[in-house]
């Protein structure tokens, strides 16, 4: 197996397309046509976490945060980003990273954090935007179903609870639907198309690559005539943050000790109590401060989150229990969830959870 496989397989829980824009994602060091012979999975890269997969032989690290964050100009040793990306080119390391591509999975940062926290009906707090496409292609008739087949098996035609839907344009300009049946010929303007179809499909935009391979690979013109829309509509499967209800609900007191006791943290800053029961829970892993609005138009009861600032406290309102339990804290389970992923995904392979202290952070 090499290094490529591994990240495919990776980039099936999260795409990078899904990553911010700031954000620096993916294969940061090393070959992607390397042989993996081990990988080791963190929640930060630091030196003590190459020195460890230098001593578990793994030439791969599947890190949550990107080392390399802003542009390296200089690469001499001066400060812990540059000593890492030496120690791991000298001992032919490859690291990868995951970041915003996985806080934006629906299967990810969020979900392990509702999942610790035992949450049910569970939902994204903040649906991506721009991440449903939709494609539109003429086709001569008697290769409609061979192309609909191929884009269908490529991923397009289904959008959360929407599958398989295709349109064609009649004569007079407007659209009908169509299940399964040829698509009704007819003319688009003043251009007569008795022998062509038009389909329409959507698809999510981590499936493009493999959608307009499967149009190039399946069209039988040499030159093909598409058009491709991004939707205003929002993506439900994709986002920042989830929402759901505790089993029970519980006093914020109790809910507090609580949420100590599953996040394994020993203290929570967090705005003023309101003297109500805590039934529906907002949690955003990693620095938060931006999703505090959406928390509370969920009519959610409680915020967990982490890095807000003194002012943004005031932004509870009376109106919401803002919980800052700490950065790694909130994602500190992460590389569980990559390692569990990983171990079915490539089952009788080396994968390690990194055993390296990476918490910048101390509590005195």
């Amino acid at each position: 197996m090499i290094i490529k496989q591994v990240i495919d397989t990776l980039e099936e829980l999260a795409p990078l397309n899904y990553a911010e824009d700031f954000d620096n994602v993916g294969l940061l060091v090393g070959n992607a046509n390397n042989e993996v012979k081990g990988i080791l999975v963190t929640l930060d890269t630091l030196e003590n976490v190459v020195d460890e997969a230098i001593a578990k032989k793994c030439n791969l690290i599947v890190s949550f945060h990107p080392i390399i964050f802003g542009g390296l100009k200089k690469i001499t040793g001066a400060n812990y980003v540059q000593r890492v990306v030496i120690k791991a080119i000298q001992h032919d390391i490859a690291i990868y990273s995951m970041h915003t591509a996985l806080d934006n999975s629906h299967k990810g940062v969020n979900a392990k954090i509702c999942e610790i926290l035992g949450l049910k009906n569970t939902s994204i707090l903040i649906p991506q935007a721009g991440t449903i496409k939709k494609l539109t292609t003429y086709v001569p008739k008697e290769h409609t179903d061979a192309l609909k087949t191929a884009l269908f098996s490529a991923g397009a035609g289904n959008i959360g609870n929407y599958s398989n839907c295709s349109f064609s344009m009649d004569g007079t300009g407007s659209y009908q639907a169509n299940t399964g049946a040829n698509p009704y010929l007819g003319k688009i303007g003043e251009t007569h198309y008795e022998n062509e179809s038009q389909i329409s499909l959507t698809y999510a935009k981590a499936n493009e690559p493999k959608v307009l391979a499967a149009l190039f690979g399946n069209h039988p013109y040499e030159e093909v005539a598409y058009e491709i829309q991004t939707l205003e509509n929002k993506n439900q499967n994709i986002g920042m943050g989830m929402v759901g209800n505790l089993e029970k609900s519980m006093r914020e007191e109790e809910f507090f000790e609580f949420l100590k006791e599953k996040m394994n943290v020993s203290c929570i800053r967090h705005s003023d109590f309101l003297g109500k029961k805590i039934t529906k829970v907002a949690v955003l892993g990693g620095s938060g401060s931006f999703a505090i609005s959406s928390a509370m138009s969920a009519n959610a009861d409680v915020f967990v989150t982490s890095d807000l600032k003194y002012h943004q406290f005031y932004e509870a309102e009376g109106k919401i229990l803002l919980a800052d339990i700490g950065h790694y804290e909130t994602e500190q389970f992460t590389k569980n969830l990559l390692v569990d992923y990983l171990t079915k995904k490539i089952p009788n392979f080396a994968i390690s959870l990194s055993e390296s202290k990476t918490n910048p952070i101390k509590y005195f």
